[in-house]
């Protein structure tokens, strides 16, 4: 078997991409995600992929998500170099979430509570830098659920009514954070550092706005676009975290804690329009509803990566139950300037 991995490593350079695997769909003529499986045991994943970088990002403008699946790929170290043969660098930056570093580049899932649904989003599109990429690799699936459903962006940007789309293209999304010692991570954590002179550099860096409370405690405010237009594909995709970030979109549970809890304006997260004014519930209700009509959902196996364009493809998990195990990584950063060139 060393022998026969070897031979498979010095030759994926330049083979055909059907001499070692094939290329299909998941169900039917469904194409998201489009399915990249092995012919042969034995290859190095992170090799071939080198060697085929062209046809993995064809592959993924197309589709915007990728299921590599077969090659066994279950150790952060392995996930690692995949990531690395088809990203110029991965981010590794991680104070955003609530996360774990697994090994350099590779992390946990975000937390959330597993019997909760963590709702669509586009990986940090509430922030000015973001990644083009993000892979998701399955070390050990849940018992029951815990799947990554997945949604064309380019889809949902399509299917919500002209109105509510053009008002939000011409507002844009306004994202309010507020940190306070009750609830979430300290801005500390988030900005990676205890400095405020270096916190407002990065705030302004990163076109951050910021007011610090009566009481000590710092409240955010960035205005960001609710679409992007992807630099290579040129298609628009539906590219925001307002679900994520609108009281509407909670849980009845949890939203009923927070209002009871916080002030409308103090609530440890919230987004309006651009100006200001208030996004309504019903125009929140109708955009879940489209995202909910278009996800694409299966269930994970061991060894499985999948591979994300972050700007046309949109990626949510499911409740579950029992120990789920996944790697995340992401790649090529970008930003709204690098692609608005």
């Amino acid at each position: 078997m060393k022998k026969l991995g070897k031979t498979i490593k010095a030759k994926a350079v330049n083979v055909l991409e059907n001499e070692l695997i094939e290329i299909g769909n998941l169900v039917n003529d469904q194409k998201l995600p489009i399915v990249i499986k092995p012919l042969v045991n034995g290859i190095d994943i992170a090799y071939w992929a080198e060697g085929n970088r062209d046809l993995i990002e064809e592959k993924l403008f197309q589709n915007g998500a990728i299921l590599l699946r077969g090659f066994n790929i279950t150790t952060a170290s392995e996930f690692e170099r995949f990531g690395l043969a088809i990203c110029s660098e991965l981010f590794n930056e991680n104070g955003e979430h609530s996360r774990n570093s697994v090994s350099g580049n590779v992390y946990t899932p975000v937390f959330y509570p597993a019997d909760r649904k963590l709702l669509w989003h586009n990986e940090n599109s509430f922030n000015y830098r973001w990644p083009k990429k993000i892979l998701f690799g399955c070390r050990q699936p849940a018992q029951q659920g815990g799947e990554t459903p997945i949604v064309d962006s380019r889809q949902v940007f399509q299917r919500i009514n002209s109105k509510i789309r053009e008002k939000f293209i011409e507002k844009k999304v306004m994202y309010v954070r507020n940190y306070g010692k009750r609830l979430g991570l300290n801005w500390e954590t988030v900005f990676q550092t205890k400095n405020r002179e270096e916190f407002e550099a990065i705030c302004k860096q990163n076109f951050v706005n910021f007011e610090w409370k009566y009481d000590g405690s710092l409240r955010t405010i960035s205005v960001r676009p609710a679409v992007a237009k992807h630099p290579q594909t040129g298609e628009i995709s539906w590219f925001n975290q307002a679900q994520h970030w609108h009281p509407a979109c909670l849980d009845s549970q949890t939203r009923e804690s927070f209002l009871s809890s916080f002030s409308q304006e103090n609530l440890p997260r919230n987004c309006y329009y651009g100006d200001g004014t208030t996004i309504e519930d019903s125009v929140m209700a109708e955009i879940c509803e489209i995202y909910q009509e278009l996800e694409v959902t299966f269930p994970w196996q061991q060894g499985d990566i999948l591979l994300l364009d972050n700007l046309l493809t949109a990626h949510a998990r499911n409740p579950f139950i029992g120990e789920r195990q996944l790697l995340v990584a992401m790649g090529d950063m970008t930003s709204f300037a690098d692609i608005n060139n």
